[in-house]
């Protein structure tokens, strides 16, 4: 896997993905480690590729202990966006079912793969974790860390995402890009966990702001 910048990180992050696996009572599945390493570096994926993988991982490892299963956490973020196609509306459903069966197939309990397979849907983000679901939650926001990252970082997320959108119209892609945001936008708090509210919240709000701005009026 290479990351963006030209630096091949497949052996740290294939070597990290096995020790998930051990941690989650299956074995190493180097088929598997393979499988999710050419969908990962798919040439298609500007925004939604290795780099955010990485970047989400190293969001969960910078987020201080909590109840949290970081396990299943961690599983999630591996699997989340697994299967990506900007034309296709299952990929979060595709990804998923992916994850379930292959960590099954790979040792790992029916119960833990189901929970996997659960968190991986929260990351369509269609409403809020629910607030006991410390798990959800963590997974949820790291993911949408980015919202809230410095605003050169964050307009670099917006162009990468609408050049995998390269083929909706400019009209069309304004006007749903803008439902999506806004709908983060109103949600309060964005970010369920402390850490990442603490961290976050107050840039995101700004992003989105100024973002909703641009879409809305160009």
């Amino acid at each position: 896997m290479t990351a963006p910048g030209g630096t091949d990180r497949s052996q740290p992050l294939t070597t990290r993905f096995d020790a998930l696996l051990g941690r989650l009572g299956g074995r190493p599945d180097p088929a598997l480690s393979s499988a999710l390493a050419a969908a990962w570096t798919e040439p298609h994926r500007i925004y939604h590729g290795i780099g955010h993988l990485e970047d989400c991982l190293g969001q969960l490892d910078a987020t201080p202990p909590e109840e949290a299963d970081r396990n299943a956490a961690e599983a999630a973020l591996w699997f989340h966006d697994a299967v990506y196609d900007p034309r296709a509306g299952d990929n979060e459903a595709r990804s998923a079912a992916w994850g379930r069966q292959a960590l099954a197939d790979a040792g790992v309990s029916p119960d833990t793969a189901a929970e996997v397979s659960r968190l991986v849907l929260l990351t369509r983000h269609l409403e809020p974790p629910n607030a006991a679901d410390t798990t959800g939650s963590l997974v949820c926001d790291v993911d949408l860390s980015i919202l809230g990252r410095l605003p050169a970082e964050y307009d670099e997320f917006e162009r990468r995402v609408r050049t995998e959108y390269a083929w909706v119209p400019e009209p069309v892609y304004r006007t749903e890009r803008a439902r999506i945001l806004a709908r983060f936008r109103a949600q309060d708090p964005l970010y369920r966990t402390a850490h990442f509210r603490d961290r976050y919240e107050a840039a995101a709000r700004r992003n989105l702001d100024r973002a909703l701005v641009h879409l809305r009026t160009g």
